[in-house]
């Protein structure tokens, strides 16, 4: 039984090796440049994107300092920190509440990111939130907001 296991195993890593090779005729001919050719650049065609959105890789990141319970500052600051991207939509955000306990700054963070909906509807609404603690006195969060690209 042993025997049978390692030879489909072997098989399969032959296989995985064999396809991940390119195709050693076509690395030979774009080598080679033909003599005879004349190369006239084409223009590009113009290109409109298809399929499904994808997330930027790198985040947005904002600091909001308001006390526990201040929905008005934490608009407020929201509101600021966010205008230059008015137009972009966010796929989802990460918020670090800080607070001395997990279940203070988890609960920070839930307050912080119900104000992102209200700071900027058109931007939040649709995106998806998690609320994180990170130790440290309370009353600040740290933001990091992944917009979907253009």
């Amino acid at each position: 039984m042993a025997g049978w296991l390692f030879a489909d195993m072997l098989l399969v890593l032959a296989l995985v090796s064999m396809g991940d090779r390119g195709d050693p005729l076509a690395a030979r001919s774009e080598a080679e440049p033909s003599k005879s050719a004349v190369v006239t650049p084409s223009p590009e065609p113009s290109r409109t994107p298809t399929g499904p959105r994808s997330v930027a890789r790198k985040p947005v990141k904002v600091r909001l300092t308001a006390a526990v319970g201040d929905s008005t500052r934490m608009v407020k600051q929201l509101r600021a920190a966010t205008t230059r991207y008015q137009g972009r939509e966010a796929a989802f955000v990460l918020t670090f509440g800080q607070a001395p306990e997990p279940g203070d700054g988890q609960a920070y963070a839930r307050d912080v990111n119900k104000a992102l909906r209200k700071a900027r509807p058109d931007i939040f609404t649709g995106a998806t939130t998690r609320d994180f603690w990170n130790g440290g006195p309370s009353g600040s969060a740290d933001l990091e907001i992944y917009f979907y690209t253009r």
